[in-house]
């Protein structure tokens, strides 16, 4: 990543060591000499003090003295001479004590006196100044003065070593410093990684959460704030889950409810132009024969009788159409109820045939069919009957020619397909997709002449689809079959 939050902890923390060593190096480039004067400063005080005392209680000579002149001479680093009233050398550190000798007389007598000594401190039995010596050309802390009882004394400390002690530590302290920069930005590098990836599996997971993929879960156990905020994107993904779930299944039925809106308006759009139109020749065909009645046009009793007849008729065949749309309107809404039950299918056509038996008689139609056992299905008993009795009147309609109506039980593994065929005219090609329609006539004036109004076949769809079996028709030479399937038990 361009902005790696790992990368950035490293180079932060980095800095900040690098940083902190700096100011380490600065403080103690520029303090550290003043301080390590100051504490020089403090050593020769405390030396002068337990010099000072053993010379008042006269122990300079005993053995305890010794290891504490030794102990302070080596700890601090300071050469010490002590004189007598006399000038002669009581004690000394140095076994060339010569030059601390004349170095106090000349400081005592006041006989070398250089002017670019830096004083540190002055009191009325001792003074106390840093002196470079001409030389060595090194530099020396010197405190020299008069002892309570008289006796003359000299400390001396070289500065040389504090300011290579200072350098050491600084070229070691930078050393280290840098080193330790290193290292720590690596170590940082690999423990800010349990951090960042975390991080980084939240980010995978939120960007696939962008694109409506919830299977993504956070699995960290850890009891960070990261495992926490882990738990609540897992929280989230299940609610917007579940809210996009909702909303789709919302969202669908809204379109469902939309669809059947407008699928109802042209449906109520349909049915008012279609009625319109099937019942306005026999409202016209009853009202001219009604007012010819009354008007009393034919006074003769059996014009009046043949009047009254095609009122009648009309009526009839109105109240027929009418029946038919309401059944078909109830199954396009789905207001019916669909009562699967087990019967048998042959006994149902059979019985149905034999009450049909008179008007094939009496139309002169050769009705067959073979004999078949009984074969049991699941449907709806009523709507198999009344899709059976669209499909044979449709049959006795257009029965022609040899004047055959064939009816057959076909049956397969899982259904059983009864078929009604007869001779005559096939159904043209261009008509066959529509005849399912409601109010779709092929031949209109065939039709008028037995009374059809269209809708038959409409109602044999609407009733194969609600109980989810298959429908058709096949055309032949001499002849068309419809059939429709149905499940067996």
């Amino acid at each position: 990543m361009k902005y790696s939050i790992r990368k950035q902890f490293a180079l932060v923390f980095g800095l900040l060591m690098a940083g902190t060593i700096l100011l380490c190096w600065f403080i103690n480039n520029t303090f550290l000499e003043k301080y390590y004067l100051n504490n020089k400063q403090k050593a020769m005080m405390s030396a002068y003090s337990i010099v000072n005392k053993a010379s008042n209680e006269d122990a300079i000579g005993t053995e305890a003295f010794d290891i504490e002149f030794q102990k302070i001479c080596g700890k601090n680093n300071i050469n010490i001479i002590l004189l007598d009233t006399e000038t002669r050398t009581i004690k000394t550190s140095m076994n060339d004590y010569e030059i601390l000798s004349r170095q106090l007389l000349d400081y005592l007598f006041e006989r070398e006196r250089d002017f670019d000594d830096k004083l540190l401190k002055k009191k009325e039995n001792y003074e106390m100044r840093m002196k470079l010596d001409e030389r060595t050309q090194l530099e020396y802390v010197d405190m020299w003065g008069v002892l309570d009882n008289g006796n003359l004394f000299l400390f001396r400390s070289p500065l040389e070593s504090i300011k290579d002690s200072v350098a050491l530590a600084n070229r070691f302290l930078a050393y280290v410093g840098v080193g330790s920069a290193i290292f720590s930005a690596l170590i940082i590098l690999l423990v800010s990684r349990k951090i960042t990836e975390p991080i980084m599996e939240l980010t995978r997971i939120s960007e696939r959460m962008s694109h409506l993929d919830f299977d993504a879960q956070y699995t960290g156990n850890s009891k960070t704030e990261i495992a926490l905020l882990g738990q609540n994107i897992n929280e989230l993904s299940r609610t917007l889950e579940a809210a996009i779930s909702e909303l789709k299944s919302a969202n669908n039925e809204l379109k469902r409810d939309i669809e059947k809106k407008n699928k109802t308006d042209e449906m109520r759009k349909e049915f008012l132009s279609n009625i319109s139109h099937e019942l306005k020749t026999p409202i016209a065909l009853i009202q001219g024969y009604a007012e010819g009645l009354m008007e009393g046009i034919n006074e003769d009793e059996e014009s009046r009788n043949f009047y009254c007849e095609v009122i009648v008729d009309e009526a009839s065949k109105m109240n027929h159409i009418v029946k038919k749309l309401l059944t078909l309107n109830q199954l396009e809404f789905g207001n019916n109820t669909v009562t699967m039950e087990r019967f048998d299918i042959t006994a149902l056509i059979r019985n149905y045939l034999q009450s049909a038996a008179i008007l094939c008689k009496q139309k002169e139609i050769n009705l067959q069919m073979d004999n078949y056992p009984p074969i049991h299905v699941w449907a709806d008993e009523f709507m198999v009957e009344e899709i059976f009795n669209n499909y044979f009147s449709n049959a006795l309609n257009h029965v022609a020619e040899s004047k055959v109506i064939d009816v057959k039980l076909t049956q397969k593994e899982n259904t059983v397909r009864v078929s009604v065929f007869n001779t005559g005219i096939p159904i043209p090609e261009e008509s066959v997709p529509h005849i399912w329609e409601k109010f779709y006539k092929v031949d209109k004036a065939r039709t008028r002449e037995y009374g059809g109004s269209g809708v038959g076949l409409s109602i044999v769809k609407a009733m194969m689809e609600s109980m989810n079996q298959e429908y058709g028709v096949l055309n032949y030479e001499n002849g068309v079959e419809f059939w429709f399937e149905l499940e067996r038990s």
